[in-house]
């Protein structure tokens, strides 16, 4: 589940950033979600988020719904290092310097990112929770947005009524999944009416060797 020695402290990660280091604990039960919302500035985000939108070479996926193939609603990337059981793309430096504060907060080191593009409102995911067996036992993964904030919904898997939880995912902001939460848990982004601007999302996760 990667490298777990907190790294030396080292220079901003972006010129001028003032991002902070301080996480703020969603006690939620089964898992751990752990929000620091603001691990880059704002301004710097914003550039970083329009300079992913420019240069990533996004795809278009497919998913086959009865019978017929249906592009989902965003568009994808993923990213690997050598060892990754995928065909990745290369690792773009800009991702690769995102991965390094992620590093920074957590502690965590990670082999493999998809990068979700949602291009307006009518872009979105639906519940589902990050538990293929390739991410192992208890997946630890970081969640990175960029850009336009989106509501973010969780519901527990194996109670009913589920308990349901909510939270914004701002701009900026880095949410470290883990413990039970993929086990107990679902997620998804909903579709937001009227929204215009755009969003990425960074996941990075541990893809385990065969």
């Amino acid at each position: 589940t990667g490298e777990n020695t907190r790294p030396t402290m080292q220079a901003n990660l972006f010129e001028g950033d003032e991002g902070s280091d301080l996480p703020v604990q969603h006690l939620i039960g089964d898992a751990e979600l752990l929000e620091y919302p603001r691990m880059i500035n704002e301004a710097d985000a914003i550039q970083i988020c329009d300079s992913l939108i420019a240069n990533i070479p996004w795809r278009q996926e497919h998913l086959r719904i009865a019978g017929k193939l249906r592009a989902i609603p965003r568009l994808q990337c993923w990213m690997g290092y050598s060892g990754v059981r995928l065909t990745p793309c290369p690792w773009h430096p800009i991702v690769d310097r995102i991965h390094s504060r992620v590093f920074e907060l957590t502690g965590v080191r990670f082999n493999s990112v998809l990068i979700n593009y949602y291009r307006d409102g009518q872009d979105s995911v639906a519940w589902h929770a990050d538990d293929e067996s390739e991410l192992g036992d208890e997946p630890v993964i970081a969640s990175v947005s960029l850009g336009a904030e989106r509501i973010f919904e969780l519901k527990q898997k194996h109670h009913k009524p589920p308990k349901k939880y909510q939270l914004t995912l701002r701009n900026g902001s880095l949410l470290l999944m883990a413990g039970g939460m993929q086990q107990h848990w679902m997620h998804q982004l909903p579709k937001v009416k009227g929204l215009a601007s755009a969003r990425i999302n960074l996941t990075f996760r541990n893809i385990m060797s065969e």
